[in-house]
């Protein structure tokens, strides 16, 4: 049996970076309030994320339920009911003090395995529109927070509160210096007035911002520097030898950046993305401009509600994929990039990180109080 000193906290989330990264921005704070960690998921990239970060990993089996009839639900009803059974004989285990959940699939079995062994559950939704797995969890949660005040229409009078999103501390040491060094830039000299715009389709890149970016590149780039986050294998390079010479070293593009996001995201002036919420809570954290181009196809419209949210708050603009056209794009860049003072302004709120984590380190010492 593995040998903690103090209360035990389980983490779970996974099936997407964006169900573990929370948990690990949350990690550290735990651990400093005195707490032991462990984490519970799947073989997915919870696994290979955590293991990184030096947390001690268990693994179950699960299940993703889908929202229309399959003969595969059949099956991984089958894997959920095992997920329980080894989650419940885990939790006994344990026996931690309570259950942090950040949805995805595997987080309901192990939430649900832990109210069979009379653990707390906290679970922590970060879209506006909860999931499938965090609506079943909320049925066994002592407590279910959010991300965005919108959220709350869907509590239905369960206990819950709204905390927004931990991020991780690295964001905020981004240095601007490294991050125009880094795209061969100076801070100084006769382009060092132009405004930095960084255009990022996530993780995996987005194929709609990548075509209306270099479609409208040799005009953007007439008034402003850009730095273009592709995605792994998702950029035709010689789609931009057609530029002119005399921008064509105000473009540089990455297909990903980890430990150097922090520093180019701190050398850019306006930020061109999707709607995940937890990027957009990162640059509202640093009070970067945004504008955001929520994933609308293929997906539940979480990313549109987000993109609402932040634009009703004075967050964000918003353009919907639907309706962005070349001249609108350019446009809206332009007027963007010619009123960042204002935009800034708006980007005042009582969010903060430190704010973030206390309130979810109250509830979860609340949930264990009421426990004991």
């Amino acid at each position: 049996m593995p040998e903690f000193t103090s209360q035990l906290i389980v983490l779970t989330g996974g099936g997407t970076a964006g169900h573990v990264m929370p948990n690990l921005a949350l990690a550290p704070e735990l651990e400093k309030a005195g707490f032991n960690l462990a984490y519970v998921g799947s073989r997915g990239i919870e696994e290979e994320l955590v293991k990184q970060a030096g947390i001690r990993f268990f693994q179950i089996r699960s299940g993703k339920l889908r929202r229309y009839f399959a003969f595969a639900n059949l099956v991984d009803i089958l894997w959920v009911a095992v997920g329980i059974c080894q989650s419940f004989i885990l939790m006994l285990r344990l026996r931690p003090a309570c259950v942090f959940s950040k949805g995805g699939f595997v987080a309901v079995p192990v939430s649900i395995g832990a109210w069979l062994a009379g653990i707390p559950v906290v679970s922590h939704e970060s879209d506006v529109s909860p999931g499938l797995a965090n609506r079943i969890i909320s049925r066994f949660a002592r407590m279910n927070l959010y991300a965005f005040p919108e959220t709350s229409a869907y509590m239905s009078g369960r206990p819950s509160r709204c905390v927004g999103i931990p991020v991780r501390s690295a964001i905020f040491l981004g240095q601007g210096p490294k991050g125009l060094e880094l795209c061969g830039w100076s801070d100084s000299g006769l382009e060092s007035s132009l405004p930095v715009v960084l255009f990022m389709g996530g993780s995996l890149g987005a194929k709609f911002i990548n075509e209306i970016l270099v479609s409208s590149l040799a005009e953007i780039l007439e008034f402003c520097r850009v730095i273009h986050l592709t995605g792994r294998g998702k950029m035709d390079v010689a789609q931009l030898q057609a530029l002119p010479v005399k921008v064509r070293s105000r473009y540089k593009s990455f297909e990903f950046l980890n430990r150097e996001l922090p520093d180019v995201l701190a050398a850019s002036d306006l930020a061109v993305c999707r709607a995940g919420a937890n990027s957009i809570y990162e640059l509202l954290a640093v009070k970067k401009p945004m504008i955001l181009i929520p994933l609308e196809k293929g997906s539940r419209g979480d990313q549109v509600l987000n993109a609402g949210s932040f634009k009703k708050q004075g967050f964000a603009d918003v353009l919907p994929e639907s309706e962005i056209n070349r001249d609108l794009f350019v446009s809206s860049i332009r007027k963007a990039v010619g009123s960042l003072e204002s935009l800034r302004a708006n980007l005042r709120s009582d969010f903060t990180r430190e704010g973030s984590i206390q309130a979810i380190i109250e509830e979860l010492n609340a949930a264990i109080k009421v426990q004991d």
